[in-house]
């Protein structure tokens, strides 16, 4: 009986001994990222019949369990990958968001400064410091144009290192969490679960989805299958997919995600497929805010010096030539993707910028018909394909022309599959700069003057004259026109014999257009146009009035032009003619400032909720320091009496050896 006794305590002094153990390494590993807490199970040894009844041998430990949850670990993994996700976004469009906004470093106050000089030239046209500070004005506003551009371009520089160092990060827990799985399935058969391997392996699947969402399926032997994104392996059992940071084969200015295949080669991922995560944060920032602000601010450059330069170039400088290009502008860019394997060129050019988006785009090569190979269109902000007509150009090659955009094929040969990213107005504020120096070269005065006659006995009086683009072309060959009244046929006569004339009645009927050389019909107020220069006469002209078009010889005093120029300020110029320049910039600030604002409360409320399921995991796999030291107190308790049964299994063994 004794023996049986000796035995009984020594089971319970083994148990309560690994209690005490695991308790302490509970308490040891009580602030260990990922550690789960342990618990000793155990179970009463077989009892012996005695003859009298079944009498109990103690107890035995049967093995170690850990407090988890899988369903607890796979939410708050999910939780973490959008919460990084979200604050990734936040970081990024909140530096966009910041200099946009910016009152004293933003574009407004330059836009502004800009017009309030060009009106300066129009007031006092002669003034050189006039014309000087418009000129520094213009270059002010073109130095910041620049500066916001190569700010939004260093963050997507920025963008590129933080992919790279994401990926070798990937790569790194995609090795460790294989090689735990190689050591887990060691233990599969032993039927003990290697409990600290296990919380290393879920540690590093929850670092993973810091970077980038995954998904996780256990396999027979409890070794994990990893997939990320929107289903790419990443681990299978101990193999590890290698993924690579590599330039983007559509666009080489930015760095993409790729997976290496066993041949070596690399299969890049689209944008789309990487989600959650710090790495899917930024490759949607990068899609969604960061290329649709550059995109904006250069399609506001393109079509301020478009229009400027046009009215500029309607102008006469103080040396009386016509004015030339005060800007320079940008490019549409065409950009074939690297994997094309046909020769075919594309190039684009602007037909109209009040058109233009703030969308890139791609043609996709498919297959040839009859006449030759299709194309298609998409619109790659919502990936809309756009419907086009396609045209022929003078050289009788294929045409495509969208949003203020016209494309040419003008040669070489397309294979089904490839395709090109066209970038409209991603360079705008890039390649925006004052092409003029020299104060004397701005167009200020009208290049066309108009005169009523001394003599004129009548009412009639001539407005100042208008040109526009057509006046170009005829400037060289435009002499001085002298317009005479008939009373008896209420009709001008005196138009040029090279020039059709169209007369636009003031009341909004048709409008008449008239042989070149021919007489007029005189309708009060209506706008007479020829040869690009338009005007109106008003009033009833007297029988012999005569009214005189003539170049302007001497337009030093004259800033009408500059007048012109200055209008352009409020102009609908932009996005189909519906906002300005300074409007544009303002619903640029706008859709960032909304973007930014929304993406902060997202994050906000996942924070939360990522807290919430965090606490809700940690009551089931965290340590408790109160809980495992009421614990230590019960399982010392528990060793000192088995240690007694011992004892006292000693002292009647003892005492019967003394009988015999």
């Amino acid at each position: 009986m004794s023996n049986s006794l000796f035995y009984t305590g020594l089971s319970g002094l083994n148990s309560a001994q690994s209690a005490l153990v695991t308790t302490a390494h509970n308490t040891a590993n009580v602030n260990t990222p990922g550690y789960s807490r342990q618990a000793v199970q155990v179970a009463s040894s077989l009892a012996v019949d005695s003859g009298a009844g079944f009498i109990g041998t103690g107890v035995r430990v049967t093995g170690v369990s850990r407090s988890y949850d899988q369903f607890l670990n796979n939410q708050l993994n999910q939780a973490q990958s959008l919460n990084q996700s979200l604050t990734t976004y936040a970081t990024q469009i909140g530096q966009i968001d910041n200099l946009l906004a910016n009152q004293s470093a933003g574009l407004s106050p330059q836009i502004q400064n800009l017009f309030t000089s060009v009106q300066a030239v129009a007031n006092t046209p002669a003034d050189p410091a006039a014309r000087q500070q418009l000129v520094s004005g213009a270059q002010a506003v073109t130095n910041q144009f620049r500066a916001t551009d190569r700010f939004l371009t260093d963050i997507e520089s920025n963008i590129n290192a933080q992919v790279v160092g994401s990926v070798e990060q990937i790569n790194t827990f995609a090795q460790q969490i294989a090689s735990l799985n190689q050591q887990v399935s060691k233990f599969s058969g032993s039927g003990q679960a290697p409990n600290d391997l296990l919380d290393q392996r879920d540690q590093l699947v929850s670092e993973l989805g810091k970077l980038v969402s995954t998904k996780l399926v256990v396999q027979d032997g409890g070794q994990y299958n990893v997939f990320i994104g929107n289903g790419q392996s990443l681990v299978l059992g101990s193999n590890a997919t290698t993924l690579a940071a590599v330039k983007s084969s559509a666009d080489p200015s930015r760095t993409a995600v790729g997976v290496v295949t066993v041949a070596g080669t690399v299969n890049e991922l689209q944008d789309s497929t990487i989600t959650g995560g710090s790495l899917g944060g930024l490759l949607q920032f990068r899609n969604e805010a960061l290329a649709s602000s550059q995109n904006a601010l250069g399609r506001i450059a393109i079509a301020l010096s478009d229009s400027f330069n046009s009215q500029q170039n309607l102008g006469l400088d103080l040396n009386g030539k016509l004015g030339k290009d005060f800007f320079t502008q940008a490019t549409p860019a065409v950009i074939a993707n690297g994997r094309n394997t046909g020769n075919l060129s594309v190039t684009a050019s602007f037909s109209d910028t009040s058109k233009l988006s703030t969308s890139d785009y791609r043609l996709d090569v498919g297959a040839s018909t009859g006449t030759g190979p299709t194309y298609t269109l998409t619109q790659l902000t919502d990936n809309k394909v756009i419907s086009t007509t396609p045209g022929t150009s003078a050289a009788g090659k294929p045409t495509l022309t969208f949003d203020g955009v016209t494309l040419e094929i003008p040669s070489g040969t397309g294979n089904s599959g490839d395709s090109f990213l066209i970038q409209p107005t991603r360079t705008g504020a890039r390649d925006f700069a004052v092409l003029i120096s020299d104060p004397a070269k701005i167009a200020a005065a009208t290049p066309v003057v108009t005169d009523n006659s001394v003599g004129n006995q009548g009412s009639g009086l001539i407005s100042a004259v208008k040109v526009d683009a057509k006046y170009i072309l005829a400037a060289p060959n435009f002499t001085k026109v002298t317009l005479s009244f008939s009373s008896t046929s209420a009709q001008l006569t005196g138009f040029p014999a090279d020039a059709a004339v169209t007369v636009t009645p003031a009341d909004g009927t048709a409008a008449t257009t008239y042989a070149a050389g021919a007489a007029v019909d005189y309708k009060a107020g209506a706008s007479i146009s020829f040869n690009g220069i338009n005007f109106t006469i008003a009033g009833t002209p007297a029988n012999g009035d005569t009214f005189t078009i003539a170049k302007n010889t001497g337009g030093v005093s004259d800033g009408s032009n500059a007048l012109l120029l200055g209008a352009l300020q409020n102009k609908n110029t932009i996005a189909g003619s519906t906002a300005s320049f300074s409007g544009a910039y303002g619903q640029l600030v706008s859709v960032v400032g909304n973007k930014a604002r929304q993406v902060e409360i997202a994050n906000a409320a996942q924070t939360s909720l990522t807290a919430q399921v965090r606490s809700s995991q940690q009551s089931v796999a965290g340590v408790n320091q109160d809980e495992e030291t009421a614990n230590l107190l019960m399982f010392q308790q528990m060793y000192q009496a088995n240690a007694k049964v011992i004892q006292t299994a000693a002292t009647i063994f003892d005492a019967i050896l003394a009988i015999r």
